[in-house]
């Protein structure tokens, strides 16, 4: 059998053909020697040339290959990643980076390039945080996101107003909550997507009435520590704010025992409540932190915000909690009196239709 460098005399051309692939290559030639007596140089020439080729296809195959930046982001994106941010990024690396040449350098040059005069907050949102999960996705370092079988429930406005209500007269429910503990639990859960343990645990101590923020100090497991906005309409809800003792009491006025499961301790009367607005079993105290997240994302389309008020480390964490919402639902927050945005407009009151403006450009 011939080598698959053996060349091969070609009487029409009058030279010596060479005809062999190289891994997906085809590679078809005439060889520099146009005498058919010169078989042994030609079959030199020919090994040579093979030789050469494979050494080149095998070093080739070696070298990890690289993606454009436009290319690893419109993959990122395609997967469900955070898009907002993007657009200027994929113009100023354009097809030329690739993604996993971009150092620590890179980065800042492209900060001062795009936001020279932003604060570090900004840059660290609209800069590092993308491009860093573009190369994290790049890397297959990114979690794949999972589908929260267990609780996609979350209230529309309609039904969080409805239960608001019947928490305002607990004599109507068989429910001895002569403060309206339960309303204000749940109106805080409802402001600020705390967890019901974190609520149960809270004292005044966390509360700065002049910026509407509190400190939640976190869990060892489920929360990070952070502060929380408060809307107004929550302010309005819960009321006056003691700074001795627990800010969130059970309903006969004393502290609650804490415990791991200390989440469930309100679960009676939220019971009560749920039930008297009609709503079925799988809305439980922890359906409030889902709502939080559809709401405030439905008002500012802040996904980095998302993040840092909710307490979560990991996007695809916060996506679970985030639902798909009607188009119509910022509006119709609104007109009940819930603003998640943080530059808001003159006070919208209570039944009030206004309409949420978002801005064209990202903000600075």
């Amino acid at each position: 059998m011939a080598n698959p460098w053996t060349p091969v005399w070609h009487e029409k051309h009058g030279a010596w053909i060479i005809d062999f692939r190289a891994g997906s290559r085809r590679i078809r030639r005439r060889l520099p020697l146009g005498d058919k007596t010169q078989r042994k140089e030609a079959e030199k020439l020919d090994k040579s040339i093979y030789n050469s080729i494979w050494q080149g296809e095998l070093q080739a195959a070696k070298k990890p290959k690289k993606t454009s930046f436009i290319k690893a982001a419109e993959l990122y994106e395609t997967s469900g990643g955070e898009v907002r941010f993007l657009p200027k990024l994929k113009r100023y690396f354009g097809r030329d980076t690739f993604i996993e040449d971009i150092a620590e350098i890179h980065i800042m040059e492209a900060a001062e390039a795009l936001y020279p005069d932003a604060r570090p907050d900004t840059i660290r949102r609209q800069v590092r945080v993308p491009i860093r999960s573009i190369q994290n996705f790049a890397a297959g370092k990114r979690r794949q996101k999972s589908t929260d079988t267990h609780r996609v429930r979350w209230l529309s406005p309609e039904e969080a107003e409805t239960m608001l209500q019947v928490a305002s007269e607990p004599e109507a429910i068989g429910l001895r909550d002569p403060k309206r503990e339960t309303l204000r639990k749940i109106a805080f859960m409802l402001g600020t997507g705390a967890g019901p343990g974190e609520t149960l645990g809270l004292d005044g101590k966390g509360w700065n009435p002049s910026t509407r923020e509190w400190w939640l100090p976190g869990t060892k497991t489920a929360f990070r520590p952070r502060f929380v906005f408060l809307p107004q309409r929550t302010i309005d809800l819960i009321g006056e704010i003691s700074r001795q003792g627990p800010a969130f009491p059970a309903p006969n006025g004393q502290p609650y025992k804490i415990h791991p499961n200390r989440g469930a301790q309100m679960a009676v009367a939220f019971r009560k409540v749920r039930e008297g607005a009609r709503l079925g079993p799988e809305v439980v105290p922890y359906t409030l932190r889902h709502t939080w997240a559809t709401w405030f994302y439905a008002q500012n389309k802040d996904w980095a915000a998302l993040l840092d008020y909710g307490g979560w480390g990991r996007s695809d964490t916060a996506n679970r909690y985030r639902k798909i919402a009607p188009k119509d639902l910022a509006n119709r927050l609104l007109a009940y009196g819930w603003d998640f945005r943080p530059e808001e407009g003159e006070p919208v009151r209570f039944g009030e239709l206004v309409s949420v403006r978002f801005r064209s450009g990202e903000p600075g």
